[in-house]
């Protein structure tokens, strides 16, 4: 499977823009025959707490209906980020689209970063994120998750890969790549990590940073780039080999955990 990662330069809560450029990125990864392809958190606006601004209904998203056009359009999957609201809150969402514009999941971030008041704008979910894809069954998460394992785990429990999409800055890009190895090496799959490259309207930096890790914590290298693009051939098959000579996920002791937790 043929995945493109773009670590887009976010233009601060300006939809019309950001649009523009992701659809050059969606037409170059089809022209490359990439089958799926991610943008970060929030993908249209940045990471950006003024909902009344940039939120929208789920049932009328212009957001949503965007990316199923082009989804058809350039016949590829698209893996993008969009705030809904909902009564005073909002919910930070990830949604998937097949190739013919089919929603086909959506996942709405669980952990909001209370740090940097996240949580006073949005609501956290309550569902993990799970769908199947290609023959892959793939785990779905935003940012600030990536920091609690024991999500991690419980999508790595049927997952082959996990995608995370984030707005996470420079200053703590330590924390990005030290935490995306170790949940790759502790649930033993491949995981993907999709960040957001520039300065948001908070002036924090973004540094370019997304990547695919395979169950060894070993980066995959691209077999195709294009500006803040790279794309990937993820081969699953790759995983069974290295889990049938080294598995310790078949060690865990799941009640326990429950039990002590």
């Amino acid at each position: 499977m043929n995945i493109a990662l773009v670590s887009l330069n976010q233009v601060w809560e300006n939809k019309e823009l950001n649009i523009k450029e992701c659809e050059i990125y969606i037409e170059e990864a089809s022209n490359n025959k990439a089958d799926l392809i991610i943008f970060p958190e929030m993908t249209l606006t940045g990471f950006s707490m003024n909902i009344e601004l940039i939120g929208e209904k789920k049932e009328s998203s212009a957001s949503v209906k965007y990316f199923q056009k082009l989804a058809k359009t350039y016949q590829i999957a698209i893996i993008f980020g969009v705030v809904f609201l909902n009564n005073n809150k909002a919910t930070n969402n990830l949604i998937f689209v097949d190739r013919n514009g089919k929603m086909i999941m959506q996942y709405i971030k669980i952990h909001p970063f209370s740090f940097s008041g996240e949580d006073e704008a949005y609501q956290g979910g309550d569902k993990i994120g799970l769908t199947e894809f290609k023959g892959c069954t793939i785990g779905l998460s935003i940012c600030y998750d990536l920091r609690f394992p024991e999500l991690y785990s419980a999508l790595g429990n049927t997952s082959d890969l996990i995608i995370n999409i984030a707005n996470w800055p420079k200053r703590r890009i330590n924390h990005w790549h030290s935490l995306l190895k170790a949940r790759a090496i502790e649930n033993q799959l491949f995981c993907i990590g999709v960040n957001r490259t520039g300065l948001d309207g908070n002036n924090l930096e973004y540094k370019e940073s997304s990547l695919i890790l395979n169950a060894n914590g070993e980066s995959l290298s691209p077999i195709y780039t294009y500006s803040l693009m790279n794309i990937f051939s993820v081969d699953l098959n790759w995983t069974k080999l290295f889990k049938a000579q080294f598995n310790t996920t078949q060690d865990r002791r799941t009640k326990f955990y429950k039990e002590i937790i």
